[in-house]
């Protein structure tokens, strides 16, 4: 007895550190949740250039590095920057309806704020003494050094997280069904749903999101450096930005945006002269060929085969942001693949009260042994190429 309970406490007291060490890495994990989604997004957006570069490129380190430094950085800088200005323009039209709009101005002045220091590379040109505006904008610049400072290590710790997914995803994935399989195969077959469902919510629809707003926000600002007096478009940038957030709204996308202020236009060059009806025909050219078609054809092949309702990941991408901030947008969809999944593979089989079988849940799902013996081949190709 006395032996049976001295077992027992040694156990409750390695369950009391399981669980404050739960607990502890749950508190680090919630203060930089957004940093830790962003990090998965990047992850499943750099992957596919990833793995055509690792075939080329070894270790698979260098790979991981080249992904990132050439391809995601670059992009997230563009996006900041596109952004940036997008806020600006924006806080221009706000200021030209004070009325209509006060409430928001309230909440997105710290944001207009810190924009503010940022210039549009054509104001800089126009300007008389550009060395001085550009002096005016480092000056800006360093009263915000603490705020840049947070975001760049959270930038940072994103890129990290991103290089470790990509270079060890495979030896995670080994570790994960040793650990966690079952002999029928349904944590397999459950995880795997749901990697192929994040790669199409992250890589196909808001990569394509983030790739149309950069797109979009400089097509938009080269066609008003060129247009007539009178018929240039409205806060290029911001229109760029908000094509980019359209692109996520099935079927009609970024046509929301660029149709009524094509129609915009034309009313404009109608008002100005005939002469001017070029800029339109232009802009709707732009907008349908650069803006539009080419992020399709450049993703669709990775979009194809969603197993998702439409109208669900609509939801996600409303209610993620007003539930969990600017990083709901991730994490939204995130929970929503998590729970279709289980809805759809575990849980009729726990309301029936019967051992939950591969079958039940998949026609294709591997044995036990299959699975890890294909995972432990993984792991030694990597660590050959890792040597």
């Amino acid at each position: 007895m006395s032996t049976t309970w001295d077992v027992d406490r040694a156990r409750l007291g390695w369950w009391v550190i399981a669980v404050v060490l739960a607990g502890v890495l749950a508190y680090v994990v919630h203060s930089f949740i957004g940093t830790f989604v962003f990090g998965v997004f990047i992850y499943y957006a750099v992957r596919p250039v990833y793995r055509r570069l690792r075939q080329r490129i070894r270790p698979p380190t260098l790979a991981a590095m080249v992904s990132l430094l050439v391809f995601a950085l670059p992009a997230l800088l563009l996006l900041a920057y596109a952004t940036a200005i997008g806020l600006q323009e924006f806080n221009a039209y706000i200021a030209a309806h004070p009325d209509s709009f006060q409430q928001l101005e309230r909440v997105l002045a710290p944001y207009v704020d810190v924009a503010s220091i940022v210039r549009d590379p054509q104001s800089i040109l126009a300007s008389e003494d550009a060395l001085a505006t550009l002096r005016g904008v480092i000056s800006a610049a360093q009263g915000y050094l603490g705020f840049f400072g947070s975001i760049a290590l959270h930038a940072f710790v994103t890129l990290i997280i991103a290089f470790y997914l990509l270079r060890d995803d495979a030896r995670l994935a080994s570790w994960f069904h040793r650990r966690f399989d079952d002999a029928e195969g349904v944590v397999h077959l459950y995880a795997k749903r749901v990697d192929g469902d994040f790669s199409n919510i992250f890589f196909g629809n808001i990569l394509n999101a983030v790739i149309t707003a950069i797109i979009g926000a400089i097509s938009y600002s080269l066609l008003d450096y060129v247009a007539p007096a009178g018929v240039g478009v409205p806060y290029p940038a911001l229109l760029g930005v908000l094509t980019g957030v359209a692109s996520l709204i099935p079927v009609v996308g970024i046509k929301l945006v660029y149709v009524p202020v094509a129609l915009l236009l034309s009313v404009r060059a109608a008002t100005t002269g005939p002469e001017t009806f070029w800029f339109p025909a232009l802009y709707v050219a732009v907008s349908f060929v650069i803006v539009d078609v080419v992020p399709d054809l450049v993703l669709r092949p990775y979009v194809s085969g969603r197993n998702l309702h439409l109208g669900m990941v609509m939801l996600a991408y409303i209610f993620g942001p007003l539930l969990f901030g600017w990083y709901g947008i991730f994490l939204g969809p995130m929970l929503l693949v998590l729970v279709v999944h289980f809805v759809r593979l575990v849980l009729p089989e726990l309301l029936a009260g019967v051992p939950i079988e591969s079958e039940a849940v998949g026609p294709s799902t591997a044995t036990a042994g299959t699975v890890q013996t294909s995972l432990d081949e993984v792991v030694r190709g990597d660590a050959s190429d890792d040597d």
